[in-house]
Parts: C-alpha cells; sequence; structure tokens
C-alpha cells in the first residue's frame, strides 16, 4: 500500500478478499483499523451472473444446473461450486469476525448500488467518515448497459460505466432452479442479516 497522509485515504479493492480465507488475518496483521466495504447481492443471481461471465470465457462448460447441483430432484446443491459458495456471506463474514469488528465493516447492496448510486455511496461516505461530495448530479442511467454511470469528470472527455464483462445478458434459468437455489440460500441469508443488521430482502 502506497504511504498515506493522515488527511488522506487510501482505497484498494479485489472481488476475491472476502471469501479467500487467509485475507482477515494478513490484513489485520498489515493494519487491524482497516476499514471494510463489502458489495453484496442476492446470492443466486450472484451464482447466474459468475456463472454467465464463465461461459462467455468458456462456452463448453456444463450447464449451470449441472454444476449447482449434486442431485437437482433431491435438490442437493452442491456447495463446493464457487459460484455457490461465495453466496454464502455469513460463512466469509465469520472468518472476517475473528479479526475485524462489526463496526468496521459496511456492507453495500450490490441491487440498491444500481437502483439508487448516490444513496448508496452517500453511505459509503457516511463510513468512511467524509462528507457527501457524491450525490445524484454524479450518475446517468445507461440504458444499453442496464447500469448507472458516472457523469464525464472534468479531466475525462468520457463518462466512466462498467466494463464490457459487466451488464450482459444472464443465461436464461428454470424457475425451479431459482426457487430451489433461494430454499437452499435462505438459512444463510438470515443468519446473514442477523449478523449485519440489515435485511437485503433477497427473497
Amino acid at each position: 500500500m502506497p504511504r498515506t497522509l493522515d488527511s488522506q485515504i487510501t482505497l484498494e479493492k479485489t472481488p476475491s478478499y472476502f471469501v479467500t480465507r487467509e485475507a482477515p488475518r494478513r490484513i489485520c496483521s498489515m493494519s487491524h483499523e482497516t476499514k471494510l466495504i463489502v458489495v453484496v447481492r442476492n446470492p443466486v443471481t450472484r451464482a447466474i451472473s459468475d456463472y454467465t461471465q464463465t461461459l462467455s470465457k468458456k462456452p463448453d462448460i456444463p450447464t449451470f444446473e449441472e454444476l449447482a447441483f449434486k442431485n437437482k430432484s433431491e435438490g442437493l446443491v452442491d456447495s463446493s461450486w464457487n459460484a455457490i459458495r461465495i453466496g454464502m456471506y455469513i460463512l466469509h463474514l465469520e472468518n472476517w469476525l475473528q479479526y475485524f469488528r462489526l463496526s468496521q465493516m459496511h456492507f453495500v447492496s450490490g441491487e440498491r448500488l444500481i437502483t439508487d448510486p448516490a444513496g448508496e455511496m452517500g453511505r459509503v461516505q457516511d463510513f468512511l467518515g467524509l462528507k457527501r461530495i457524491i450525490t445524484d448530479k454524479h450518475f446517468y442511467f445507461n440504458r444499453t448497459k442496464g447500469f448507472p454511470c458516472l457523469k464525464k469528470p472534468e479531466s475525462s472527455s468520457q463518462p466512466r460505466c462498467l466494463g464490457k464483462s459487466k451488464g450482459r445478458t444472464h443465461v436464461q434459468i428454470e424457475q425451479e432452479v431459482i426457487e430451489q437455489l433461494q430454499e437452499f440460500y435462505r438459512p444463510f441469508n438470515i443468519k446473514f442479516f442477523e449478523t449485519v443488521g440489515q435485511d437485503f430482502k433477497w427473497d
């Protein structure tokens, strides 16, 4: 990490920290006062999105249903598959809580980040102790992507939108499969909501 003055905040991001077992211990040993921001979304949608992205790179992989279930007729979900395991948020959070206080963590709703980006960014700024500078006026909705984008900064001729890998149409999954996965995730979600004190309304 670069050297940071008392008046500065240094941010670093990666999607894999939250689910990497060794990450909390390593980060804590660097700085036990670090603030942590985690973006979470409906784990069923997240798994389908994960699969869609993998499929775009490896078109020969098995179907979503084949990977997601050990036995589909019995509704036996394969929780060892990474796309499923990542969405079991409470299991990852319990690992982090061995090293960090819950008050050091802020959970961003991936759904609200799309529907109300300024509101979610406002809460992030509050958590970091910053003045609310990023507001509604900094975003516009990109219909092609289906996501909000940052308006053109003065230093650039282009607005900032998510990359090509984001916003692609998800693979169509049978409603029965979605319902089986919702049932699988429900106890994990409930415990996660209770732990963080926030209901993300994923049912």
